[in-house]
C-alpha cells in the first residue's frame, strides 16, 4: 500500500493499516523538499510508480481529497483497523479509512474517501456519501445521511433520522436536532446555521 499525504494524518493510516499486517512501502506528498516520512521514502505522485500497489490518501481535508482522487491513476485500498467493529450488511466503498475504535453499525453504506475517525460510531442504516469526516468520539445516531464532503466534528451528535447536505461543517460537540441544508456551517446545541460555505 502507499499513502498520499505524508502528514500527521497520514502517521495514523498508516497505523491502520499495520494493524491488518499490511505494509506501506512508501508515501506520495506534493512537497517537493519530503524525501523522508516515517522512516520511508517520499515521492512526487507519478502514474507509473508504484504502479501495482494500491493507494490511500491520508489527508484530512475533505475537498483536498477529492481533487487528488481525481488525479490519481492507482487502484484505492481501504483501511480498517482491527479494533473497528464493523456490523453486518455494512458496505464501504474505495479510499475509506476506519480508525481505532470506531463503530459502524448494521446496514450503513459508506462511500468512497471517507474518514471515520477514532471512537466515532455510526449506527444503523446510515448512509455517507464520498469525501465524508466523522471526527473522533462522534455520533450519528440510526437513519442519518450526510452529504458529500461534510465534516461532522469531534464529540457531536446527531439525532435519528437527520439529513445533513454535501459540503457542511458540523461544529464540535453540536447537537443536531433538524436537517441541514448544503454548505451550511451549524454550531452549539441544539445546532444553530451561522453562515453558508463557500465551497460550491
Amino acid at each position: 500500500m502507499i499513502l498520499y499525504g505524508a502528514s500527521g494524518h497520514g502517521k495514523v493510516v498508516r497505523d491502520i493499516l499495520m494493524s491488518q499486517r499490511i505494509k506501506v512501502k512508501a508515501f506520495f506528498d506534493d512537497n517537493a523538499n519530503l524525501t523522508q516520512f516515517e522512516s520511508l521514502s517520499v515521492f512526487r505522485y507519478q502514474p507509473e510508480l508504484y504502479i501495482n500497489e494500491e493507494v490511500i490518501i491520508s489527508i484530512g481535508n475533505n475537498l483536498i481529497r477529492k481533487n487528488l482522487s481525481n488525479l490519481v491513476q492507482h487502484e484505492f485500498g481501504i483501511g480498517i483497523h482491527i479494533s473497528a467493529i464493523i456490523g453486518s450488511n455494512v458496505i464501504i466503498d474505495k479510499g475509506t479509512v476506519v480508525m481505532q475504535g470506531a463503530i459502524v453499525q448494521s446496514s450503513v453504506k459508506v462511500g468512497a474517501h471517507v474518514i471515520l475517525n477514532t471512537a466515532s460510531t455510526v449506527d444503523h442504516d446510515c448512509v455517507l456519501e464520498d469525501f465524508v469526516h466523522v471526527s473522533p468520539n462522534a455520533t450519528l445516531c440510526g437513519n442519518v445521511i450526510v452529504g458529500e464532503g461534510s465534516h461532522i466534528g469531534a464529540g457531536a451528535a446527531v439525532i435519528p433520522n437527520i439529513k445533513i447536505g454535501k459540503w457542511c461543517t458540523i461544529g464540535a460537540g453540536s447537537v443536531v436536532i433538524n436537517d441541514i441544508p448544503d454548505y451550511a456551517v451549524v454550531v452549539g446545541n441544539p445546532a444553530r446555521i451561522i453562515r453558508l460555505n463557500s465551497i460550491h
